[in-house]
């Protein structure tokens, strides 16, 4: 991590400076930016990778690993600042390679820190609650509005947060429905052996299907619905849109939702269930005091997985007019606009993240307490 630092640091540019957003970038490293504050950067950015190669405490590695990314992301919209004229609307500065790869560099190494620490659950989403924070203080701080990516989204405010809920309308919606549609199927595939290998061979076969495929695979039988069962135009239902999008993403839901419920119960121990029938409990009580709540941390862990694939998933939603954030990902693709595509893409891999992280305290947290009920 520190050879990886030290290129972004020394031989690729911290900055780019462009007059307008299509021309060509002009790469500058921080001295060349920032004059004299930016070879004070270079120099306190040397001693914290050089730190990285010295055994330290845990604690201390990710002190300096936090206030490295700290520090970059201060610097970098002080250059933006120091960089773009007076009352200049079209000169555009992003955040060059050296930046990302350092960035990638201080992160890795204290995700690695953090991980060696074993912090708790809480105590990790205490941790994801702090970055968020100071994420949004830098915002709302005004640091960052001369960066090509925020010009981008104060021109497009509106529009950023109209995409914004109904991506999330797509990934936590098929959610909430491969939920209620999964666990069901599980339980039926956990009751009845003979019909396991035919669901979950269905599914599988649905799960193989490349994702912009089954998008495109879904815009004739949707077209049709829209056009002939009354009311579904109402609803929204056509060929492109939001519909088959979500119909898409609740079918690429569907197989870890059934399978990690079948995991899941088949993982209760037989002496809990055959305790719980010597006891006089019926099937369901069975099935709802026993089995779903032992089999709960499984089931969670399926959540996961189904909640952090449609995040990304749902971008691909804009190539069929389905909206969310992947509007401006595939908006600056064909415009040749990074910072527009940044603007998609950086909100959708930091939900991915907090949901992940979330989630993996959330699984552990249940593993704890069925410890203990055991």
């Amino acid at each position: 991590m520190a050879l990886i630092g030290l290129v972004g640091l020394v031989v690729l540019p911290f900055v780019l400076f462009r007059a307008n957003r299509i021309v060509q970038g002009e790469p500058l490293r921080a001295w060349e930016a920032l004059g004299d504050s930016g070879i004070a950067l270079v120099a306190v950015l040397g001693i914290a990778l050089a730190s990285l190669v010295i055994r330290t405490r845990l604690s201390v590695r990710l002190a300096i690993c936090g206030g490295a990314l700290l520090g970059l992301s201060i610097f970098v919209g002080l250059a933006a600042s120091a960089l773009i004229p007076e009352g200049d609307n079209f000169a555009r500065v992003s955040a060059g390679s050296g930046f990302w790869l350092m960035a990638f560099a201080f992160a890795l190494a204290g995700a690695d820190a953090l991980a060696r620490l074993g912090l708790r659950p809480l105590a990790r989403i205490g941790v994801l609650a702090s970055v968020l924070a100071g994420l949004a203080g830098i915002l709302m701080s005004g640091l960052w509005d001369d960066i090509d990516v925020l010009r981008e989204y104060q021109s497009r405010a509106g529009a950023f947060w109209r995409e914004l809920q109904v991506h999330l309308f797509l990934a936590f919606g098929a959610v909430g429905a491969a939920i209620a549609i999964g666990v069901p199927l599980g339980i039926v595939c956990y009751r009845i052996p003979r019909v396991r290998a035919g669901i979950l061979g269905t599914l599988n076969v649905v799960q193989t299907v490349p994702s912009i495929a089954l998008f495109g695979l879904l815009i004739a039988p949707m077209a049709w619905i829209g056009a002939n069962i009354p009311g579904a135009a109402a609803l929204g239902i056509a060929g492109i849109g939001y519909a088959p999008a979500f119909v898409a993403l609740f079918a690429y839901s569907l197989l870890p939702m059934v399978s990690n419920t079948v995991v899941g119960l088949d993982g209760v121990p037989r002496d809990a269930n055959e305790a719980a029938r010597g006891m006089g409990m019926t099937n369901g009580q069975r099935l709802t005091q026993i089995l779903l709540p032992l089999a709960f941390p499984v089931i969670l862990t399926g959540i996961r997985i189904v909640l952090v694939q449609n995040i990304g998933l749902a971008v691909i939603a804009g190539l069929i007019g389905g909206g969310g954030l992947g509007t401006f990902v595939f908006q600056g693709i064909t415009q040749t606009a990074m910072p527009l595509v940044l603007l998609g893409a950086i909100p959708a891999v930091v939900m991915a993240f907090a949901a992940a992280i979330i989630l993996d305290a959330g699984v552990e947290l249940s593993q704890g307490r069925k410890s203990t009920s055991r």
